[in-house]
C-alpha cells in the first residue's frame, strides 16, 4: 500500500496528471490490488465527502468574490489606497500591498488579486521606478495576505479538514495578515529610500474622501460578513449567502457596472472555480480516508513522540515541510490532505490547532508565489509577459521577508490566539 500510494502520485504528478486524478487513481488501485475493500466504497466516501453544509460557503464566497471583481472594484481599492498613502517612499508599492490585504478581505483569492493588481499596477510600477523584476515579483508576492486575511477559503477548508471553528480561525488569520502586510510595506519604504525610488502622489485630503466615498461600499462588504459571523447572526456558510447578495445590489444598483447579464457570466465563472475546488475536496476526501483507516495518522503521531522533538523543533520542521510542499501543491489540495494526518500530532505537542492552522496557511500562502510551481508566478507571468526566471529573481527579497514573517508567526502563537483565545 504504500509503495502505490507514494510512488504512482509521485508519477503521476511529473507526468502533468490532474491533482484530483492523482487521488482518484492512486486510492482505486490500492482498493483493486492491495486492500480487501469493495471498489464500490470509493464513490461513496468521494461524495459522502461532499454531503457537508459548510462546504456550502466555498462557492458562495467564489461567487461574491467573482462579483466584486467583476464590478471594478479593484480598480476602486486601487484607488482609495493611493489617495491615502500619499506623499512617502515606496507609495506606490505601499499601495499595491494595501489594495491586495482589501482585495483579500473581500475575495480571499490570491491568484485574483495578483491578476487584478498585475493589470492595473504593474505598469505604473515599472514607470515608477522599481523596474519589471521588481514590480512583478511585489505583485506576486503580496497576493500572498489574500489567503490569511479572512475571510479565507483555505481557512474553510482547514477548519473541515481539522474539526475546527471556522470563526475563530478567520479572528486568527486577522494579526498574521497584517503583520504580514506591514512588513512587505516596511521592506518597501526601506528599499524605495535607499535605491531613490521617485515619490510618486501626494496626500490630499479632498481626494482620500472621495476615494474613500467610492470605495465605502466595497469596503463595508467584510465588515457586514465577519461582523455578522462573529456577532452571532449567522454562520459563516449562511455569511457567504449574504455576500453574495450584498455584491449583487452593490455591482448591479451601486456601481451600476454590472448588468443581470454580466451577472449571470459571473455565476458561471464562480461555478466552475468552485467545481475545480469540489472535485480535489472529493478526492483528497478518498485518500484521507483511505489514510485514516488504515491507521497511518496513529502511526505517525507514535513515531513522531518516539523522536521526543520539542514543540519549537516540530513546528521547524513542519515549517521546512510545509514550505517544500507549497511549491509543488496547491493550498487546497495540501490542507486536505496534511491537516486530518498533521493536527493530531501539533496537539499531542501541546500545540493550538487553530494557531498551527495559521502556521500551515501562511506556509501555503508563501508557496503561491515560491519557484517552480507557485500559481502566482505563472499568472503574474501571463499579466506582466516577462519569462519564468526574470519574476524569480523578483520574488526573492519579498521571499525573504515572508520567511521572516512565517518565523515571528509561528514562535508568537499570541499573535494568531489574541483575537481568537483558546477555549
Amino acid at each position: 500500500m504504500t509503495a502505490v500510494l507514494a510512488i504512482v502520485p509521485l508519477a503521476l504528478l511529473a507526468l502533468g496528471t490532474p491533482v484530483f486524478l492523482v487521488f482518484l487513481a492512486a486510492v482505486a488501485l490500492t482498493l483493486v490490488f492491495v486492500l480487501p475493500i469493495p471498489p464500490l466504497a470509493l464513490h461513496q466516501v468521494m461524495f459522502g465527502g461532499l454531503d457537508n453544509y459548510a462546504l456550502l460557503a466555498i462557492p458562495f464566497f467564489v461567487f461574491a468574490g467573482e462579483l466584486m471583481g467583476a464590478s471594478g472594484i479593484a480598480s476602486r481599492l486601487i484607488a482609495w489606497v493611493l489617495a491615502l498613502v500619499g506623499r512617502m517612499p515606496g507609495s506606490l508599492g505601499v499601495a499595491t500591498v494595501g489594495a491586495s490585504t482589501a482585495m483579500g478581505a473581500i475575495s480571499g483569492s490570491s491568484v485574483a488579486a495578483v491578476g487584478a493588481l498585475g493589470k492595473t499596477l504593474y505598469p505604473r510600477l515599472v514607470e515608477g521606478g522599481y523596474g519589471r523584476e521588481r514590480a512583478a515579483g511585489l505583485i506576486a508576492s503580496s497576493g500572498a495576505v489574500d489567503i490569511v486575511i479572512p475571510p479565507s477559503i483555505a481557512m474553510i477548508l482547514y477548519g473541515l479538514a481539522a474539526e475546527q471553528s471556522i470563526p475563530r480561525l478567520f479572528m486568527a488569520g486577522i494579526l498574521p495578515g497584517l503583520l504580514i502586510a506591514s512588513m512587505i510595506s516596511v521592506f518597501i519604504i526601506l528599499m524605495a529610500t535607499v535605491k531613490g525610488i521617485p515619490v510618486v502622489g501626494r496626500f490630499d485630503v479632498r481626494k482620500a474622501l472621495a476615494a474613500t466615498k467610492d470605495a465605502v461600499a466595497a469596503l463595508f462588504m467584510p465588515v457586514f460578513v465577519l461582523g455578522g459571523i462573529y456577532n452571532g447572526w449567522f454562520s459563516p456558510t449562511e455569511a457567504g449567502g449574504f455576500a453574495c447578495l450584498y455584491a449583487m445590489i452593490v455591482a448591479r444598483f451601486v456601481y451600476r457596472s454590472m448588468s443581470w447579464g454580466d451577472i449571470v457570466e459571473a455565476a458561471g465563472n464562480a461555478a466552475m472555480l468552485s467545481a475545480r475546488i469540489m472535485v480535489i475536496v472529493a478526492a483528497a476526501g478518498i485518500a484521507t480516508w483511505l489514510l485514516t483507516t488504515q491507521g497511518v495518522p496513529q502511526a505517525i503521531v507514535t513515531w513522531i513522540e518516539a523522536l521526543e522533538m520539542s514543540p519549537v523543533m516540530f513546528l521547524l520542521v513542519i515549517n521546512m515541510v510545509l514550505l517544500g510542499i507549497g511549491c509543488l501543491l496547491d493550498p487546497t489540495t495540501a490542507i486536505l490532505v496534511l491537516a486530518p494526518l498533521l493536527v493530531p500530532i501539533a496537539v499531542s505537542l501541546g500545540v493550538d490547532p487553530v494557531h498551527f492552522g495559521i502556521v500551515m496557511t501562511v506556509n501555503l500562502a508563501i508557496g503561491m508565489f515560491t519557484p517552480p510551481f507557485g500559481l502566482n508566478i505563472f499568472v503574474a507571468q501571463s499579466v506582466t509577459g516577462l519569462p519564468a526566471h526574470a519574476i524569480y529573481r523578483g520574488i526573492v527579497p519579498f521571499l525573504a521577508v515572508l520567511v521572516a514573517a512565517l518565523l515571528i508567526i509561528t514562535y508568537v502563537p499570541a499573535l494568531s490566539l489574541a483575537l481568537a483565545p483558546a477555549i
